[in-house]
């Protein structure tokens, strides 16, 4: 599937999970490798204590992570997919 289908799937999905003041912890980085293990794409969403410092950087970090594949960062909510 292309970026551009996985876009317009992902429209239809509500954030699965919410990164908030703790930020990116290793529990956090287990859970998201399950979910996309579970469900292949999923939503984020980064509260705003989470992304006090920078967005791209925790995005970045969870991509290389999860070893996921970032398809949308829109405001404070990413769609991350692995096949």
């Amino acid at each position: 599937m292309n970026k551009i289908q996985l876009r317009s799937k992902a429209k239809a999905l509500e954030p699965i999970l919410r990164i908030g003041k703790n930020g990116l912890t290793e529990n956090v980085i287990k859970e998201i490798g399950s979910l996309l293990k579970e469900k292949k794409l999923i939503k984020i969403k980064m509260l705003k204590p989470a992304i006090s410092k920078n967005k791209k950087e925790m995005i970045n970090k969870i991509v290389e992570k999860t070893d996921s594949e970032l398809i949308e960062a829109v405001g404070n909510i990413a769609v991350l997919y692995r096949e």
